[in-house]
């Protein structure tokens, strides 16, 4: 009685909210549903196309990164260990790229392997290696900051130690 209006207002707007929220067989919410059934039932069928594309995928991330951390390590290390002029417009720079929306990141990948572009006469567009190119772009950043950063804090953190056993700058 106390969730109940004096004026009997709750039905009609529980009626309203049911007939909205309703999954009907015209709704935009029974073909998402059906949408996930189907999902669901190719990864139950364990379906030829999909594992295929899945395998695509992983290899395509997996390529990426390990060419974003053979980029991104040594730069991190670069930046976290030297002192020299422009360092922190470098690192302001790198950080920055880490914000990059992957849609600008899509379009230059775009514009650089179309046909008009300067790498087109190789007719990479639309193929994995301009995927790996797309997530090379977009992984770096984030792993020179992470590597910038942890060996700042172990360098700042350890430098006094090893060179008071006897290392010198550049192996401390």
């Amino acid at each position: 009685s106390g969730a109940r209006p004096r004026n009997g207002r709750l039905e009609p707007a529980l009626a309203h909210i049911h007939a909205r929220w309703t999954v009907t067989k015209d709704s935009a919410m029974h073909d998402l549903w059906n949408a996930f059934v189907r999902a669901a039932e190719l990864l139950w069928e364990l379906d030829a196309a999909l594992l295929e594309i899945i395998g695509l995928s992983l290899q395509v991330s997996l390529f990426a990164v390990c060419i974003a951390a053979v980029i991104g390590l040594p730069l991190g290390a670069w930046l976290a260990l030297h002192r020299f002029p422009g360092r922190q417009i470098c690192i302001v720079f790198v950080n920055a790229m880490m914000g990059l929306p992957p849609v600008v990141v899509g379009l230059f990948v775009y514009l650089v392997f179309s046909r008009a572009g300067p790498f087109g006469v190789f007719g990479l567009l639309f193929t994995p290696t301009a995927m790996i190119v797309a997530q090379v772009i977009l992984v770096t950043p984030i792993i020179a900051s992470l590597t910038r950063e942890s060996l700042e804090g172990l360098w700042a953190e350890y430098d006094q130690t090893l060179r008071s056993l006897g290392a010198s700058r550049l192996q401390s």
